[in-house]
């Protein structure tokens, strides 16, 4: 009778072993479901925004002898476009959103090229998107900026919010959404690290995004480095982590997600 009563208890606990490891990896997988829902809708808002751009720069350039080089820029734009919308109807897994992300980087450099040349300026100089949204396109400049209660940093920042910077206004800022809110997007949660690793991650292999460090959403904020890129642990395994997925790009940057809750 022992013997039978231990083997019921046994079963008992293997079987709530077993129910709870499967509840267990079906709310990991309804929370990843969910994840990879977010951030593709904040990719494909990206995505519509470009389009509605294109039209605008679509009127601006008719009528225009746009010459080789111009011409060349748009196409490139164009194919940005048609090359994001193709990504991301494939996208399945959230670190696929980097590619995403990081054609409409170029694609909307080629239209501030072609601006350019309609003006009769200078192309732009190549530099990482503006740190507030990343739709703004090319930063301009660097600017010492910090949030309420927060630490001044060097981000780059494109001419409009170099402007509201200067005035003490709110720069236009990219939210998205995180749970029922939104929020700014370095407080969106690992699940958006793809989505802005698209965007930035390039300039920061090349040392090309100075004062600024996108760390580790997984406490809860993006970090800043003291140093800048390539300053410090967090900047060595930075450079050495990003061409991997999206949790590498975390993960080596894990020690400057706190510094950043304060920024």
């Amino acid at each position: 009778m022992d013997l039978l009563v231990i083997l019921l208890i046994a079963a008992c606990v293997i079987g709530f072993l077993v129910v709870r490891q499967r509840q267990r990896r079906a709310q990991l997988e309804s929370a990843r479901e969910a994840d990879l829902a977010a951030v593709k809708r904040t990719a494909d808002e990206d995505v519509t925004k470009f389009g509605e751009e294109l039209q605008r720069l679509d009127s601006d350039v008719a009528g225009h002898d746009l010459g080789e080089a111009a011409h060349d820029d748009y196409q490139r734009a164009l194919d940005s476009y048609e090359q994001s919308k193709e990504s991301l109807a494939a996208v399945t897994q959230p670190d696929q959103i980097t590619h995403v992300t990081k054609v409409l980087e170029d694609g909307r450099y080629s239209v501030a090229c072609v601006k350019a040349r309609l003006a009769g300026e200078p192309v732009p100089q190549r530099r990482a998107p503006c740190f507030f949204n990343p739709a703004h396109g090319p930063s301009a400049t660097d600017v010492m900026w910090a949030p309420p209660g927060g630490r001044e940093r060097e981000v780059p920042v494109c001419a409009a919010d170099v402007e509201r910077v200067a005035e003490g206004a709110e720069p236009d800022i990219r939210t998205v959404m995180n749970g029922p809110q939104r929020v700014p997007y370095w407080q969106g949660g690992p699940a958006y690290a793809p989505w802005a690793q698209g965007y930035y991650g390039g300039y920061a292999m090349n040392g090309l995004l100075p004062g600024l460090l996108i760390g580790s959403m997984m406490s809860g904020g993006w970090g800043f480095d003291d140093g800048g890129f390539g300053g410090g642990d967090g900047g060595g395994d930075f450079g050495g982590d990003m061409g991997g997925d999206g949790g590498s790009f975390t993960e080596g940057l894990g020690d400057f997600g706190g510094d950043f809750g304060g920024f």
